[in-house]
C-alpha cells in the first residue's frame, strides 16, 4: 500500500532519495500511526521530511532537555521545522534531567521517558544512522560487552523505529541542504570530553583511511549478523528456561551438559525475571560456575536487591535459588 501523503512533495535529489527509500522500506513493517523524535538536528529533520512525505498524519515529538541556554528557542524553531515539512501536528517536551549515571545517561532517560509518555498508540520513529550504528558497536567491543552490545541498535525495539540505520550521517545532511533548511548542531556533538564524540571525530575516520573506507558499513553488517544470531540463541534459552524450571528455582541436571553460551543466556534470563539488574559479565561467569565449574562453592552476590540487601544465587540440592541477604544495621 502507498502510504505518502498526497501532494507533500520533495526535491528527488539522491540524498532525500535515499532518506525516503529507507523510510519508506522501514514502514512494509508497520502499519499504525507514527511519531519522530526531533532534535532539530540533520538526521532527525531529514528522517521527519521523510516521514512526513512517505506517512500518513506524521506528529513531531520535540523534546527540549533544559540543558543549555536558548534550548526553548532550538525546540521551538525545530517545532515549526516540522509544521512546514508536513507533519500534522509538532509538540515540545520539557523534561528535567536528573544526575545519575552522569549527564549524558540522564539526558536519554528523561527523553525516552518523555517520547513514551507522549507517544500514544505510534511507533516513534528515532534518526539513529549507519555512523551511529558503528559507534554503538565499537564501544561495544571496547567494552567487552559481548555480543549483546556489538549487535547495536535494532531498526526496530517497540516502540522506537530506526530506519536510517543503513544511511550514513553525510547523507542526511545533504539532504537537510537539499531542502534549505537550517539544522542545529548540538554542541555536546561536538565536545571531546565525550568518548562517543571522538570516536566520531578521531577514531572511525582514521580506521576508514588505515582500512580504505567501508568500516561504517562493516561495523553495521557486524551488528546485524550478531543481532540475528543472538535471537535465534535468545530463542533457545527461552526454551530451555521452561525445561529448567522458569520459576524461583532452576534445575542443574537439565542446564549441566548445555554448551555455555546457552546456558549463561539462560541463567541472564532467569536472573532477570527474578530480580536482578545491571548483570556484569564477571557475575554472569559466576553464577555459571555454580553450574559448570561447581565445587561446593558460596553463593553469588547480584544487583537487583532493595536496599540494605543482596540479592545471592546459590546451589541448594540439585537446583539454583534466589535469595536476600539482609545486611546487620546499628540504628543507634
Amino acid at each position: 500500500m502507498d502510504r505518502a501523503r498526497p501532494g507533500l512533495m520533495l526535491p528527488e535529489t539522491p540524498a532525500i532519495l535515499e532518506v525516503r527509500l529507507a523510510v519508506r522500506s522501514w514502514l512494509r513493517y508497520w502499519s499504525g500511526p507514527v511519531a519522530v523524535a526531533l532534535s532539530g538536528g540533520a538526521d532527525s529533520l531529514a528522517l521527519t521530511a521523510a516521514a512526513a512525505a512517505e506517512a500518513p498524519e506524521v506528529v513531531a515529538l520535540v523534546v527540549d532537555h533544559g540543558l543549555q541556554s536558548g534550548s526553548a528557542a532550538v525546540a521551538a524553531t525545530a517545532a515549526w521545522q516540522a509544521t512546514a515539512l508536513g507533519c500534522v501536528d509538532a509538540r515540545v517536551l520539557t523534561v528535567t534531567v536528573g544526575t545519575d549515571g552522569g549527564m549524558e545517561a540522564a539526558a536519554r532517560r528523561a527523553r525516552y521517558d518523555a517520547l513514551r509518555d507522549a507517544r500514544g498508540e505510534s511507533a516513534v520513529l528515532i534518526g539513529h544512522t549507519l555512523d551511529d550504528q558503528a559507534e554503538t558497536v565499537l564501544l561495544g567491543l571496547s567494552r567487552g560487552s559481548g555480543p549483546r552490545s556489538i549487535a547495536g541498535m535494532a531498526p526496530w525495539d517497540a516502540p522506537w523505529g530506526r530506519p536510517l540505520l543503513g544511511v550514513r550521517r553525510s547523507v542526511t545532511w545533504q539532504a537537510c541542504g537539499d531542502l534549505g533548511i537550517a539544522a542545529f548542531e548540538d554542541p555536546h556533538n561536538v565536545d571531546d570530553a565525550f568518548s562517543r564524540v571522538r570516536l566520531r571525530r578521531e577514531v572511525l575516520p582514521l580506521l576508514e583511511d588505515v582500512l580504505g573506507g567501508g568500516v561504517a558499513q562493516a561495523l553495521g553488517r557486524t551488528a546485524t549478523q550478531v543481532r540475528e544470531d543472538s535471537q535465534v540463541l535468545d530463542a533457545l534459552a527461552v526454551d530451555l528456561l521452561h525445561s529448567a524450571g522458569a520459576g524461583d528455582d532452576l534445575s542443574v541436571t537439565v542446564l549441566t551438559d548445555v554448551p555455555p553460551a546457552l546456558r549463561r543466556r539462560t541463567l541472564r534470563l532467569w536472573l532477570l525475571r527474578n530480580g536482578a539488574k545491571g548483570l556484569s559479565d564477571k557475575q554472569l561467569r559466576l553464577v555459571d560456575d555454580l553450574i559448570g565449574e561447581w565445587r561446593g562453592q558460596g553463593g553469588v552476590a547480584v544487583s537487583g536487591a532493595p536496599d540494605g540487601a543482596r540479592l545471592v544465587v546459590g546451589r541448594r540440592r540439585g537446583r539454583l535459588v534466589t535469595e536476600l541477604e539482609w545486611s546487620l544495621r546499628n540504628d543507634h
